[in-house]
């Protein structure tokens, strides 16, 4: 149980993929102009990166390591290739719109890195939790950095959710800012590049505060701690 909360806390806080090991950055940076397009990426890189852990980890005792790099390429790219297949299906609008990076997550580090690093070192049940909370942690930075640069770029919220989640979602769009004039700057990567470092200030400052706590915990628990000396005799 300790290591599942491990793998969690690593997946979407002390080891996020985007803010710590600062991974995956160019389609980051590049698509997260809405949320409806962070969603997709992160969905799709998050099929990528569980199917990927899945089947390097049940192979792992039957790859050697002369050769496990090109096989772990082979099998993002068909992971990737199926991902690109179903939004192809299922959402091409999105398709569309997210372009070329869609099936540039074969080179994302984040997926060949948790293959190689975690995956063929560990059993099945392990290697899927090591990538769904992964890729959670790496979706959750997208949405965010894609809700703050579609609020401040243009004042509105869920806009284009149809795309993913049919036609009842044209109506999901929250206009936050009436007769906003947009700022263009958020939504193009500059602005992309300065709301991903807040946001890796943001982190730095909140682990900075907890450290400090734990610190003044420890040095409390100390000093409240007495040493007691018995003397003379208990009969």
């Amino acid at each position: 149980m300790s290591e599942t909360k491990t793998l969690i806390n690593n997946g979407l806080w002390s080891n996020n993929a985007a803010l710590v090991q600062l991974l995956g950055l160019c389609p980051m940076l590049a698509v997260t102009g809405t949320v409806v397009n962070a969603l997709g990426l992160g969905l799709a890189t998050m099929v990528v990166l569980v199917g990927s852990n899945l089947a390097v980890s049940l192979i792992r005792n039957y790859v050697s390591d002369a050769i496990r790099l090109p096989a772990f390429v082979m099998i993002i790219a068909s992971f990737t290739t199926c991902a690109e297949l179903l939004m192809q299906a299922y959402t091409f609008e999105l398709y569309q719109v997210l372009g070329i990076f869609i099936p540039l997550i074969v080179t994302n580090c984040t997926i060949l890195g948790r293959a190689d690093a975690f995956a063929r070192k560990n059993p099945v049940i392990p290697s899927i939790i090591d990538g769904v909370f992964m890729s959670l942690g790496f979706l959750a930075v997208l949405l965010i950095l894609g809700a703050l640069r579609e609020l401040i770029g243009q004042g509105t919220l869920f806009t284009n959710m149809h795309l993913i989640f049919g036609e009842s979602a044209r109506q999901w769009e929250w206009q936050v800012f009436k007769d906003y004039p947009d700022f263009l700057f958020a939504v193009l990567p500059p602005g992309a590049f300065v709301g991903l470092g807040l946001l890796i200030a943001l982190k730095n400052s909140i682990d900075d505060r907890l450290e400090q706590a734990k610190a003044r915990n420890t040095e409390a628990v100390k000093a409240g701690g007495k040493r007691v000396r018995v003397t003379g005799n208990i009969s």
